[in-house]
C-alpha cells in the first residue's frame, strides 16, 4: 500500500474530505477481506459504482429495472493510499470532475468512516445511453441538476 517502487515525493496525496460533495456510507462485509487481511482491490470499484448508484436513487433519479436512460461504465482508475477491512464503516465521497453533454467523470474516494484523508481515490465515467438501443444521449436535465451541485470546480482538500 506504501508505493512500492514509487518515489513517495512524486506520489499524490490523498485526498482529503473537503475535496467531495456528497458521501453516501457503506459497510464492509466479510467476504471482502482478502487472504492478506484486507479489502480485496475489486471491492474498492464495487464501493465506487454502489455510491454512485446511491445516491442517484436517493435522489429518485434512478431506477436499476426500468429507467429508460442508463449510465454505463466506459473508464475506471483506482489508487490506494492505506488499507481497509471488514469489520470497518466506510463513506465513500463523490465529486463531479467533469460533465459533458452524455457523459460525466466522477471523482470518488473510499474513507474509513470519519477519517480526513481518504484510504482509496479513483473514479470512473458514465456514459449515457438510451437502455432500449445503448445509443448516447444527452443526460437528462434532473441529472445534471443533481451532477452541477456535485461539480468541485478545484482540488480542495488535496493537501
Amino acid at each position: 500500500m506504501s508505493g512500492h517502487g514509487q518515489d513517495k515525493s512524486t506520489r499524490a496525496a490523498a485526498p482529503r474530505r473537503s475535496a467531495f460533495a456528497a458521501f453516501a456510507p457503506m459497510t464492509t462485509r466479510w467476504k471482502d477481506n482478502d487472504p492478506y487481511g484486507h479489502l480485496n482491490n475489486v471491492i474498492y470499484y464495487e464501493l465506487f459504482d454502489a455510491a454512485v448508484n446511491q445516491l442517484l436513487i436517493a435522489r429518485g433519479l434512478l431506477d436499476p429495472a426500468s429507467s429508460p436512460v442508463i449510465g454505463l461504465v466506459v473508464e475506471s482508475r483506482c489508487r490506494f493510499f492505506a488499507p481497509l477491512a471488514f469489520p470497518d464503516a466506510l463513506e465513500v465521497g463523490l465529486a463531479v470532475a467533469a460533465l459533458g453533454r452524455s457523459s460525466v467523470s466522477y471523482r470518488l474516494a473510499v474513507f474509513k468512516s470519519g477519517a480526513e484523508t481518504a484510504a482509496a481515490e479513483g473514479g470512473y465515467t458514465h456514459v449515457y445511453v438510451e437502455r432500449a438501443t445503448g445509443r448516447a444521449v444527452a443526460i437528462p436535465e434532473a441529472h445534471r441538476r443533481a451532477m452541477e451541485a456535485w461539480r468541485v470546480t478545484s482540488l480542495n482538500g488535496l493537501e
